[in-house]
């Protein structure tokens, strides 16, 4: 039979040596890591859920809201613009034609929105746990996007009774909706870090979001102003998106010029969102 010895003292296990997680500004240019945010996957969705649930809990219309807000805006833009100012719709019903240009737009100020006041409105879980800071603006734009879905079936409700033919290159709504989504996600990243520090930002972005609607063509035609400030219209970034979402159900050739003008800038806006928001990373569960 064998024998059995006792462990020695060496062979002893060791206590566990604490773990400890130092988070550092880098100096470098701004970086995120996909690996650790692929590996708190399961967090995100937690988190989306609950944006979701909080926003429709105790409602009286609940999801309505979703469809209420680009539908009434249409029909307020329809009714002074389109009837009494005589705004052209580029060839369109001008019911469609704005609400082509107030679904993204929506879209985008809602996430840009709940993004930017998102770390404020989760002070009490950044300063309990680590985890990926970039997982609660990000959280607020994903779950922006079950609004922007429920009020696109409103915009095949209005192709259809204008007998107006849905084309194949909607898919690309798809790319669109992305590049949407990574705008708002990068400017709400650095102005949500703005806000841990400054709270009166959160009340300066409606504003900011009202003047950035009326300098984007979401409600009236690029045609609308002399051609030579026209360019002045591609360096906003949601220009060249706008006006591709209007061209893409509709089969019509998607101006590449102005998107790619668009995006060039809406780059730059997102790597300043991203190193803001890194560099302040560090303070938020002390500053909150």
């Amino acid at each position: 039979m064998p024998s059995t010895q006792p462990l020695s003292h060496d062979s002893a296990k060791a206590p566990a040596t604490p773990y400890r997680l130092v988070l550092e500004a880098s100096d470098g240019p701004p970086k995120i890591d996909l690996a650790e945010l692929w590996h708190y996957r399961d967090l995100l969705y937690f988190l989306t859920r609950r944006e979701i649930s909080i926003r429709y809990k105790q409602t009286l219309l609940g999801l309505a809201w979703a469809v209420l807000q680009p539908l009434l805006s249409m029909v307020v833009f329809s009714l002074f613009l389109g009837r009494l100012a005589g705004v052209n719709g580029d060839g369109l019903p001008y019911p469609v034609f704005s609400y082509l240009g107030l679904l993204p737009w929506t879209y985008f100020a809602n996430a840009m929105t709940r993004s930017s006041a998102s770390l404020v409105g989760n002070a009490n879980l950044l300063s309990k746990v680590y985890f990926p800071r970039l997982l609660i603006p990000l959280s607020a734009t994903l779950s922006a996007l079950v609004d922007f879905a429920i009020a696109f079936v409103v915009l095949l409700g209005l192709m259809a009774w204008y007998r107006i033919p849905l084309s194949v290159s909607v898919l690309w709504l798809v790319p669109l909706t992305l590049a949407t989504a990574f705008l708002a996600t990068g400017i709400g990243m650095g102005l949500a870090a703005l806000n841990v520090q400054y709270r009166d930002v959160q009340h300066a972005i409606p504003f900011l979001m009202q003047l950035w609607m009326f300098a984007t063509p979401v409600v009236y035609p690029v045609d609308t102003l002399p051609e030579r400030w026209r360019f002045l219209l591609d360096l906003n970034p949601m220009t060249g998106l706008i006006e591709a979402y209007r061209a893409a159900p509709l089969g019509r050739p998607i101006d590449l010029g102005s998107l790619a003008v668009s995006a060039a800038v809406g780059l730059v806006l997102v790597a300043i969102g991203v190193w803001r928001f890194r560099r302040m990373e560090k303070i938020f569960a002390d500053v909150v």
